[in-house]
């Protein structure tokens, strides 16, 4: 190993604050929230500097959170929605990019160009509503999950994924007898495991941030996902604070900081399982030889 000159060591050193810099500069907003959500409301309100600790110490805005007894069906219900609908998802992509990776199909450049004219034009919000009407899916579960089954960004990165595994692998299982589901689901899906993780996370954290479908197409409140409760807490604590009812003005400056939290924390536990396939995953098709 050759020892490291003077213009080396210093280059490594400033590389290395200026990475700690921009990591403190990413993390700061994440714990400013942190740190504003356990805070006294009155002292927030007072603070002008930055925040790099808790202004004493109240529990009253996740207090006003969760002693609103819809929070608890509104987490079963986004459970639910994340669970189900982000299964739905994968196996709904993993199909559609099988197919259109597949350079044998005669349809595919049309069914391509089908899918990605979707992404630059839309129907609308009326007339996509007429649609989840006349298919019976108004104040159904299924108006959140059918309708984006299929994201066509995700699925041209998965296209891309399939398109990476030798053709080998298919033409040598055709020749034992495997058919095209045997093919997809325990050679294709397998050995994409990384792309499929990573299109795993984007679902997931787009079920859990929904919400604008579900305050359209759902009437009961037994229905709702957590974000909608969230957000008439918050939204009530606002009015509260402008109105001047002191049952919720004591805690509208850090019940913001609290619902960011209660909907923000869940789902950040799942990206370490994911961490390990993420760059892998999202850089798969990015070097062509």
């Amino acid at each position: 190993m050759k020892k490291r000159n003077l213009g080396e060591g210093v280059f490594q050193i400033c590389n290395g604050l200026v990475l700690l810099l921009v990591s403190l500069v990413t993390l700061y907003p994440f714990l400013y929230v942190i740190f504003a959500s356990f805070s006294d409301p009155l002292k927030l309100m007072g603070n002008s500097s930055l925040l790099l600790k808790p202004l004493g110490f109240s529990l009253g805005a996740y207090k006003k959170v969760f002693l609103n007894p819809s929070i608890y069906s509104g987490y079963m219900n986004t459970v639910f929605y994340v669970t189900v609908g982000t299964l739905v998802n994968i196996l709904a992509t993993c199909m559609a990019a099988y197919v259109l990776s597949r350079k044998q199909f005669m349809l595919r450049r049309v069914l391509t160009i089908m899918f990605i004219f979707t992404m630059y034009f839309s129907g609308g919000l009326i007339p996509g509503y007429l649609l989840i009407k006349d298919l019976g899916m108004i104040n159904s579960r299924l108006s959140l999950i059918l309708p984006g089954a299929v994201s066509t960004f995700n699925l041209m990165i998965m296209i891309t994924g399939f398109e990476g595994i030798p053709e080998s692998l298919e033409e040598s299982a055709r020749i034992d007898g495997a058919g095209d589901w045997t093919i997809l689901f325990r050679i294709i899906m397998p050995l994409a495991k990384p792309t499929i993780m990573v299109i795993l996370l984007y679902y997931a954290v787009g079920h859990w941030n929904a919400w604008f479908h579900a305050m359209i197409y759902l009437r009961d409140a037994d229905k709702m996902p957590l974000q909608i409760f969230l957000r008439d807490i918050l939204t009530r604590s606002q009015l509260g604070a402008m109105t001047g009812q002191t049952d919720v003005e004591d805690v509208g400056q850090t019940i913001k900081y609290a619902t960011i939290i209660v909907s923000t924390v869940p789902i950040l536990c799942v990206y370490p399982f994911i961490q390990k396939h993420f760059v892998k995953g999202v850089m798969i098709g990015a070097v062509k030889e």
